[in-house]
């Protein structure tokens, strides 16, 4: 359950993806700098974080807990495979039955032992352009633990591709898209392909702010603005996804704080209104996480 104010809805407190990408830079586990910007976040209001690191990203519960009881910041967690480059062999060698009630049981008794309870399905991913078998497979499952446990569903795009295709695939399979994040749409840097999105009812999230290597904020800032104009804001939900040591302060990254310090402003000189910011922060993560 959310707490009143602002929420990140894609974000990693720890993650480990430093064996596939073989860069110890994925390896995000620096504990005391994480508390000190998740402490420098609630001091500007934020007072939830959806942390969705699931099975073979390196969730580690006792960490994450410490790190919301040192912080103050609510920590949602999350279950579910992340794509398939990165998928635990299980992915391969199990049923959409069940990975289904694997996903089930974090949501239902607790994560890997622990009675911390799963409130979110995802990230859920697709590769590049490419939706694999493997994939497929568990999509098919996440609808089976969505459509048992009521909780919602939270994507992840690689580079923004086959967002429509994610829309289809649930539509088809009667999950109603209130309740499905289509995630990194920002770095399709198309608005009209993310317009048709919002239209077919699910929510966007524009939650790699900040990786200007990837796309320009600026595109990002043009993009809601349109969003605003055809009165489509209430879908949207923001956030960094910051996955790396050197994406934190103390390696001279941006840093957590960097959406609300320099993004919200660029949104302001953009034309975006108050109203849509307070929206986007607050009030749309709380409707979409009651359903």
């Amino acid at each position: 359950m959310l707490k009143p104010g602002i929420t990140y809805m894609h974000e990693h407190t720890t993650i480990d993806l430093s064996e596939v990408k073989n860069n110890e830079d994925c390896q995000l586990d620096v504990f005391s700098e994480t508390v000190r910007e998740y402490k420098k976040l609630y001091e500007k209001g934020v007072r939830n974080i959806v942390d969705v690191t699931n099975f073979g990203m390196g969730r580690n519960i006792p960490f994450v807990q410490k790190v919301a009881e040192e912080s103050g910041i609510n920590i949602i967690h999350a279950t579910g495979f992340y794509q398939e480059t990165f998928y635990p062999i299980q992915v391969f060698r199990e049923s959409r039955e069940e990975l289904a009630e694997r996903m089930i049981n974090d949501i239902t008794v607790g994560i890997k032992g622990t009675d911390v309870k799963a409130e979110i399905i995802g990230e859920i991913g697709t590769s590049h352009n490419k939706w694999t078998e493997t994939e497929r497979k568990v999509f098919e499952a996440v609808v089976i633990a969505h459509k048992e446990t009521n909780k919602p569903i939270t994507t992840h795009t690689t580079l923004g591709t086959l967002g429509h295709e994610q829309v289809a695939f649930f539509k088809e399979n009667g999950v109603d898209l209130s309740r499905v994040i289509i995630g990194h749409v920002d770095l399709a840097g198309d608005a009209d392909y993310i317009i048709h999105m919002l239209k077919e009812g699910a929510y966007v999230e524009f939650d790699t702010i900040g990786k200007e290597n990837y796309m320009p904020d600026q595109v990002r800032a043009d993009i809601l603005k349109k969003i605003q104009e055809l009165g489509l804001i209430d879908q949207v939900l923001v956030s960094m996804d910051i996955t790396r040591k050197s994406h934190l302060e103390y390696q001279g990254g941006l840093g957590y704080a960097y959406l609300l310090d320099t993004f919200i402003p660029l949104l302001e000189r953009s034309g975006i209104t108050d109203e849509s910011i307070d929206k986007v922060l607050v009030k749309n993560p709380i409707t979409f996480m009651k359903g």
